[in-house]
């Protein structure tokens, strides 16, 4: 650690990402769970602004209710204006991931509803390296594999520089007890085995150093996809033929902006979960068109799924049974 020790690495993260990305003065809110990452973010963030703590209970786990409570007394004893539990009910695994991807919809929705100002998330740089990982083993393209973006209004990451053990240490020098959830370390959940196994395993296959290299990758794709999006926001309205687009004006786009543009099209028409596989599947209804059937791009509701296909020189969306 270096000589301004912990506390003072985060405090220095937190004041410059608010300088960059926020107005001076205005209040903030920080998502709290207990844990060692949000208790010591919060312990920095409630000296330098107003501050709420917003505490999401998932009541996935017998004692959720205690350490929501614990976490809430810790909040006000760290100088919040004010700390709120919000109770949230878990709906069932959905087309985008299992039970961790419906916990943080729901977590996300609780934050979003409650929050009174923008919302600090304590995502480190280890979270964003795993959140890398994920994203290549998925295959969803170039977006998936930039990460987290530290700032997506209202959602505020000033720790995505900062290693996981300087929060760690953080919790050690303010003499804080944080909580630590069980989930973090069950097999169970890709994330954790990312974290516990192919992460170590990396770092020691590779010399060390893989988390970091893992970010910067991230930050330079993220870069480089907010370059795409804007030129593809820029096509889209000159593309558009009703709720279609026209095979013709896709076929003139550079292939990356032009996937880009499908791809708004495709979310904006109901698709969920995409992939890169099935983005490429409808560009190749522009750049390879044979006469071929449509591609699905949406899981199944009500026994219909949602099929982006070609008519008329056109791309055109449409529901069809199971």
């Amino acid at each position: 650690m270096d000589r301004q020790g912990a506390v003072g690495q985060l405090r220095a993260a937190v004041e410059a990402f608010a300088r960059t990305h926020l107005v001076a003065g205005d209040r903030w809110c920080v998502a709290l769970s207990g844990g060692p990452d949000s208790l010591a973010l919060t312990a920095v963030a409630a000296p330098l602004r107003p501050t709420t703590a917003l505490i999401v209970d998932h009541g996935l786990q017998a004692d959720s209710a205690a350490v929501a409570e614990t976490a809430r007394k810790q909040a006000l004893a760290l100088g919040c204006v004010d700390a709120q539990v919000l109770c949230v009910q878990v709906g069932p695994s959905g087309p985008g991931g299992g039970p961790e991807a419906a916990a943080r919809t729901a977590r996300y929705t609780a934050l979003s509803e409650c929050r009174d100002g923008p919302v600090l998330l304590a995502h480190t740089l280890d979270d964003q390296a795993e959140t890398v990982l994920l994203g290549l083993g998925r295959g969803s393209g170039m977006r998936s594999i930039a990460g987290m973006r530290p700032h997506d209004p209202p959602w505020c990451r000033p720790l995505l520089g900062v290693r996981r053990a300087v929060t760690h240490a953080v919790c050690r020098e303010l003499g804080l007890a944080a909580w630590q959830d069980p989930h973090n370390s069950d097999r169970r959940f890709t994330r954790a085995r990312l974290r516990l196994e192919v992460l170590p395993l990396l770092e020691d296959v590779l010399g060390g150093g893989v988390a970091e290299a893992l970010a910067r990758t991230a930050t330079a794709l993220r870069e480089d996809t907010e370059l795409i999006d804007t030129l593809a926001a820029a096509a889209l309205p000159e593309a558009r033929a009703g709720s279609g687009l026209q095979a013709g004006a896709l076929a003139a786009l550079a292939g990356p902006v032009r996937r880009r543009v499908i791809r708004s099209w495709l979310l904006a028409g109901g698709a969920t979960g995409l992939t890169d596989k099935q983005i490429r599947g409808v560009d190749a209804l522009v750049t390879a068109w044979r006469g071929q059937g449509g591609v699905a791009v949406g899981s199944s509701l009500r026994g219909e799924r949602l099929v982006a296909g070609r008519r008329d020189g056109a791309l055109a969306l449409w529901r069809e049974p199971v």
